[in-house]
């Protein structure tokens, strides 16, 4: 059996806060000055990245969290924070190694395109949430592991197409873009972390 409402639920969730086109920008801020081939390589790496992140908090998320005695409020002011120091680089331009520095597509892939900008503290919670509704419903895993999957085969797709991107608009545009990402992504760490306090308080009260 495959629940097709399920599917669409959990697709269209974590499509609208993985956000594969609204990724092209960040990926080209911190690919610049790279090759082509290196830029391709870097899109398969970071989306598998990420997917094998939020299959591991599908498994594992609640017994995760539960071990470390961690709400998920808590991850989300920290995933806040992360995505704020994040966004930081992006507004002053320091998402360049030095130039003595060996650049390394994998540490990019991973850091910070695979996680937090995929792989976020939003992407994780919905992925929590929607492991557990899963097991409640019949061909709920089946559904959520083809959600996922799709996903992040988007998410590759709008990379590998950014490399065709930063043909038209050079590297002036790519400046550009990194500084308006840098302001976009900074108002969504603080939207994180105000929404967990918002929860937090709420179950104080």
């Amino acid at each position: 059996m495959f629940d097709v409402q399920f599917f669409v639920e959990a697709f269209v969730t974590m499509f609208v806060i993985m956000d594969p086109p609204g990724i092209i920008p960040l990926f080209l801020a911190y690919t610049g000055g790279r090759t082509a081939r290196e830029r391709r390589r870097i899109a398969w790496q970071a989306p598998i990245v990420a997917f094998c992140l939020i299959v591991i908090f599908a498994v594992f998320g609640r017994a995760i969290l539960g071990y470390l005695h961690v709400e998920v409020a808590a991850m989300q002011i920290a995933g806040g924070l992360l995505l704020l120091l994040v966004a930081l680089q992006l507004l002053t331009g320091e998402t360049e190694p030095p130039a003595n520095a060996v650049k390394s597509n994998v540490n990019v892939a991973l850091v910070p395109l695979g996680t937090p900008l995929l792989a976020g503290p939003g992407a994780i919670v919905a992925t929590i949430v929607f492991a557990q509704q899963a097991g409640r419903k019949e061909g709920g895993i089946l559904a959520l592991a083809l959600a996922i999957a799709a996903v992040h085969l988007l998410l590759w797709v709008f990379m590998r197409f950014s490399v065709t991107v930063i043909r038209v608009i050079k590297e002036n545009g790519v400046e550009l873009i990194t500084r308006v990402s840098g302001l976009l992504l900074s108002a969504l760490a603080v939207q994180l972390i105000i929404t967990a306090i918002r929860t937090l308080v709420g179950a104080g009260g």
